[in-house]
This record gives C-alpha cells, sequence and structure tokens, in this order.
C-alpha cells in the first residue's frame, strides 16, 4: 500500500508513521510537510534510511503541487493543519489558509486525479464546540468556538460533501486531547513538564477547571489505522479514551511525578471563547472498528514525563520564550 500522509513531521502524524511502518511490511509512506510551526526534521532523522520512507517538503494549499503526488496514492491521511487555538484568535489567516484551502485542494487532487483512493481528514473534537453534561457523538451539530476550530469544521464538511457528491472514499475522524512523546513545547503537558524541570511558573488559563478528555498519542494513531483500513465512506469517527481531566488536575498530576510543588501554579487571565468542557462518545468506532485505547491516563503520562526528562536534545532547540519566558502568557505573539 502507498500512503500519502500530509504533516507527517508533527506530532501525531510522526507518530502515525512510525506506527504504520512498524506494523505493515508492504507499506510505503511519502511524507508531505511545509515545516511550518509545529513541525520537526528530528522527529523522523532515524528514518533518513528506510526504504519504505520518503520526504517531500511542499505546501497542501499549493494547487499544482498537491495534485502532481496524489496520482499514485492509495490512500492519503491528511494531518497537516494550523492547530494552536491561542494563534488562531491572534492571527487567523493562516488557519484558512491550510484547514481550508488545503483541505479542498486534496480533495480536488483526488476528484481529477484518483478518485478511488481513500481519504482520511485528521479533525478535532473542537469543532463540537462545548458541552457542560453529556458528551458529543458524529449526529451532534457543530458549534466551533474558535478560528481553529471554525476551518477545522469546515473542512470537515467539505470532506462530507466531497464523499456523497463525487463518490470519494473520504472519512473524518475527531479525536480528544492527545499528548505523548515529540509534542511541541508550547502546547500544555510538554510546556508544563519543561517548565516545572526548571523550576518556573506553570501558567493556567483562568482557574484551571476547563476540562478535556486526554489520549495517548499512540492511541490516537491505531484508531486512525483502523478508520484507514476499515472505515466507510463518507462516515466520521469519535476518537476518545474516556480519561476526562481539569487543565488544574493534569498540571497538579505532572507536578507530583517531578516532585514539585504546586506553588509553581500561576492562573493567568482566560483566553477568549475558551471552552469549558470536551466530552466525546467514541462507541462507534468501538463497536464497528473493534478498537480500543491500550493506555490509560497514569500510565501514559509517566512515560510521557520519562520521556521528555530523556529526550533533551529533541526538545532544547523547539523550547523559546513562549515556553520558558511568557511575558504576558496571553496571546504574546
Amino acid at each position: 500500500m502507498k500512503l500519502l500522509v500530509t504533516g507527517g513531521l508533527g506530532f501525531i502524524g510522526c507518530n502515525f508513521i512510525r506506527l504504520m511502518l512498524h506494523e505493515h511490511d508492504d507499506i510505503h509512506i511519502l511524507n508531505i510537510d511545509d515545516l511550518r510551526l509545529g513541525s520537526n526534521p528530528e522527529n523522523l532523522r532515524d528514518l533518513d534510511d528506510e526504504r519504505r520512507y520518503e520526504f517531500c517538503r511542499g505546501d497542501i494549499a499549493d494547487e499544482k503541487f498537491i495534485a502532481g503526488l496524489v496520482k499514485d496514492a492509495d490512500a492519503i491521511i491528511n494531518f497537516a493543519a494550523e492547530t494552536h487555538v491561542d494563534r488562531s484568535i491572534a492571527r487567523p489567516e493562516s488557519f484558512l489558509h491550510s484547514n481550508v484551502q488545503g483541505v479542498f485542494n486534496l480533495l480536488e487532487a483526488l476528484r481529477h486525479h484518483n478518485s478511488s483512493a481513500r481519504f482520511v481528514q485528521i479533525s478535532t473534537d473542537e469543532v463540537y464546540g462545548d458541552i457542560l453534561r453529556g458528551s458529543f457523538t458524529e449526529e451532534s451539530t457543530l458549534k466551533p468556538s474558535s478560528p481553529y476550530s471554525a476551518s477545522k469544521a469546515a473542512g470537515d464538511v467539505f470532506v462530507q460533501a466531497y464523499a456523497r457528491t463525487y463518490g470519494l472514499e473520504a472519512m473524518v475522524t475527531r479525536c480528544t486531547n492527545n499528548y505523548g512523546p515529540f509534542q511541541f513545547p508550547e502546547k500544555l503537558i510538554p510546556k508544563t513538564i519543561l517548565r516545572a524541570k526548571s523550576g518556573l511558573r506553570i501558567p493556567i488559563y483562568g482557574t484551571g477547571e476547563n476540562v478535556r478528555d486526554w489520549i495517548y498519542v499512540i492511541d490516537h494513531c491505531r484508531a486512525v489505522e483502523a478508520v484507514l483500513l476499515r472505515g466507510g465512506k463518507g462516515e466520521i469517527y469519535n476518537i476518545s479514551a474516556a480519561e476526562e481531566m481539569s487543565n488544574l488536575d493534569v498540571v497538579k498530576i505532572i507536578l507530583q511525578a517531578l516532585g514539585k510543588s504546586e506553588d509553581l501554579i500561576d492562573f493567568v487571565d482566560d483566553r477568549p471563547g475558551h471552552d469549558a468542557r470536551y466530552s466525546l462518545d467514541s462507541s462507534k468506532i468501538r463497536t464497528e472498528l473493534h478498537w480500543h485505547p491500550q493506555e490509560n491516563f497514569a500510565e501514559g503520562i509517566a512515560e510521557t514525563v520519562a520521556w521528555y526528562l530523556e529526550n533533551e536534545l529533541w526538545w532544547q532547540p523547539l523550547v523559546d520564550e513562549r515556553v520558558l519566558h511568557p511575558t504576558p502568557w496571553t496571546l504574546s505573539w
């Protein structure tokens, strides 16, 4: 099988590529990445001599570039996206470029050049907005709260439209918050690990009571694998591990793992439109595709903390003022 993976030098994409090469001897992967913020060539540096892996730098929003690469693919998995909510609030234009125009270009390229290929759009639980009680299903109304989630919702709707109108073998996955190795240091969990390690204060928006459902990145990748191999045309699959925790509790668990005092916690002004709680019902993918998460949060966060402590050579070049010295923390870029 020939896979075209977009955004494969990012956090989730690089873990997916590693998983697929490890699990499938008959797979060849072409990884397309534009090397924007969040992408890191070091994530897959050890695959430079892997004959089943190839890298090509490029932008999925470049119509001519992407059209020439989809012809021979058996499947496309689109991880490429601008992802950070804070940056979308400060500078929304790039999110429209990558998350909407990029998805449109991929779908158009498939429609005209390779309509039999499977397409998996990697989306987010944030397209649903927040929910105070209960959980969102795949039938729930989309109600995005930020420019980031709005751009992802737009991409999802294009995927569904192309599956129905043009018959593309296209599917959407929507996952909860990921954590694990290779996550960019500006995200909550690695940022907390690195700042706590250095004895720096840990900024938390508002009261820290915002709740997220956390999933270990490899479990997410295995879910994407299941959708790629067995998912239905035009279907949406929610992915969650049923590990709901407030941001404050997550930070406290990390501080405890590092032997640091909770006095490092620093409550800062909340960000605009901050969703109170995300929660997904993932019974569909569990029942229909027989996927189940294998890692609980206690095990996964211990492995994640250990990975960052053991891989300073990976994260040190990525650490900048936003991670170690945010003044002010909120929307400073």
